[in-house]
C-alpha cells in the first residue's frame, strides 16, 4: 500500500494522463447508459405501464412484429379469465396512425383499444377517464407535443374524428410515439379501417391483437395450458418489448457498443500497467530479493490501479451525469437511471482491475536475479 500510494504522488502526470483517459471512458459509459435507457423508455414505456403481467397473441405469430400481426378472437378473453391464477383478463388492440388536431398539429399515435371498465383503463392526471365512443386519453407526452384537453384529433385517411378528455401522468409511448388509450369499439372500427358513421364491420368486431393478462398477487400462471386452452401463444410482458418497432436492434446495438467500451477499457488500463511494470522491473525485483512476497507485490499493484480507477471513473461518472441532466428532455430519448450509472461504474472498476491483474501478475513470477542481471 505504502509503494503504491508513493508512485502515485510521485508520476502524478503519467497516471493522471491514464486516469483522464479512463475518465472519458466513464463520461462515454454513462452517456450511453442513459441514452440505452431513455431509448427503452420511449420505445416501450407505453407496455411497461400496463398493469399486465403477459400478453397472449396468435398462435404462430412472429415474436418480433407480435403487436402489428397478431389477430385473436374475442372469444380467447373468456377462456383466459377462467385460468387458474389469473386475476384478470381483458382484451387489447393496439395499431399505429397519423392524426391532425383542430388547432394543426400533425401527431403519430399508437392508438391501444381498451374496454373503459377493464383494468387496462388508464388512470389519468388531467381530464377525465376513458368514456364515451369518441373519447380518448393520450400520454403526457402527447400535450407536451402540442395537444391539448378538449381537441378534436382527425384520423388520416379515415376520418374519424376523436376528442382528447384525459391525460396520463407521465410517458406512455410505443414505438417511440405517443399512446392515445380508446375505447375497444372505436379501435376495431378504426383497424378495419371503416369511416365515420360506419358500423364496425361483423369479423373486426370479434378481432383484438392480443388478450391482456393480469395473474393474482403471487400466483403463477401456467402460461403453456392457457395457450393450449385458448389457442393462443404467450408472452410475458418484458417478453414483448421486443414486438415493439426498433426495440431489439436499438437495444442490441447500445449493448453492444458498451461491451466494446468495456473491453476497451480493459485493454487500455492493462496495456498502462504492462508498460508501467516494465519500467519499474528493476524495484520489483529488489522488493523481491529483500523478502517481499508475489502476493504482496500483486496486491500492491491492484490497489495502485483500485485507486487510480476509482477516482478516474468517479470523476468520469460525475461530469457524464451533469452532462446528461443538460441534455434530459430537451428532446433526446435519454434519461439518467441511478442503477444503469451505477452498474456501468462499477463495470469499468472491475474489468480494469482485470485488465491491470493480467499485466501485472507477471510480477508474481518474476525472479529477482535475472531481473537484477544475475545472469549476466
Amino acid at each position: 500500500m505504502f509503494l503504491a500510494v508513493r508512485e502515485l504522488r510521485f508520476a502524478k502526470v503519467r497516471f493522471g494522463l491514464m486516469g483522464a483517459v479512463v475518465g472519458l471512458i466513464a463520461v462515454l459509459m454513462v452517456m450511453l447508459s442513459g441514452l440505452s435507457v431513455g431509448l427503452v423508455r420511449d420505445g416501450v414505456s407505453g407496455l411497461q405501464n400496463l398493469p399486465v403481467t403477459s400478453f397472449a397473441f396468435e398462435r404462430g405469430v412472429q415474436h418480433d412484429s407480435a403487436f402489428s400481426r397478431s389477430v385473436v378472437e374475442m372469444s380467447a378473453v373468456d377462456a383466459w379469465r377462467d385460468r387458474p391464477g389469473v386475476a384478470e383478463a381483458a382484451p387489447y388492440g393496439n395499431t399505429l396512425v397519423n392524426a391532425k388536431s383542430d388547432r394543426g398539429v400533425d401527431i403519430d399515435l399508437a392508438l391501444f383499444g381498451v374496454a373503459p371498465e377493464s383494468f387496462l383503463s388508464p388512470k389519468v392526471s388531467r381530464g377525465s377517464r376513458l368514456s364515451g365512443a369518441d373519447g380518448v386519453v393520450v400520454s403526457g407526452t402527447a400535450l407536451d407535443a402540442g395537444l391539448h384537453i378538449g381537441d378534436t384529433i382527425t384520423v388520416d385517411r379515415l376520418g374519424t374524428k376523436l376528442r382528447v378528455v384525459g391525460a396520463t401522468a407521465g410517458q406512455d409511448t410505443f414505438g417511440h410515439v405517443d399512446v392515445a388509450y380508446v375505447p375497444l369499439r372505436t379501435w376495431q372500427l378504426i383497424k378495419a379501417g371503416a369511416g365515420p358513421g360506419d358500423p364496425v364491420p361483423a369479423h373486426a368486431a370479434q378481432e383484438i391483437t392480443a388478450v391482456a393478462v393480469r395473474a393474482k398477487p403471487g400466483a403463477s400462471v401456467d402460461l403453456a395450458a392457457g395457450d393450449a386452452a385458448a389457442g393462443t401463444e404467450s408472452l410475458t410482458l418484458e417478453e414483448s418489448y421486443g414486438a415493439s418497432p426498433g426495440y431489439t436492434a436499438e437495444t442490441s446495438t447500445l449493448q453492444l457498443i458498451q461491451g466494446f467500451l468495456y473491453v476497451i477499457s480493459a485493454l487500455v488500463v492493462g496495456a498502462f500497467f504492462a508498460v508501467w511494470t516494465i519500467q519499474r522491473k528493476h524495484e520489483v525485483a529488489v522488493l523481491r530479493a529483500m523478502g517481499a512476497s508475489r502476493g504482496w507485490l500483486l496486491r500492491d499493484a491492484l490497489t495502485q490501479a483500485f485507486i487510480l480507477l476509482l477516482a478516474a471513473v468517479a470523476v468520469g461518472a460525475g461530469i457524464g451525469v451533469a452532462l446528461g441532466s443538460l441534455i434530459t428532455g430537451g428532446g433526446v430519448p435519454f434519461a439518467l437511471s441511478a442503477p444503469s450509472v451505477t452498474t456501468a461504474a462499477a463495470g469499468l472498476v472491475l474489468l480494469g482491475l482485470v485488465g491491470a491483474g493480467t499485466a501485472v501478475v507477471r510480477i508474481a513470477s518474476i525472479d529477482p536475479a535475472t531481473a537484477l542481471g544475475g545472469n549476466r
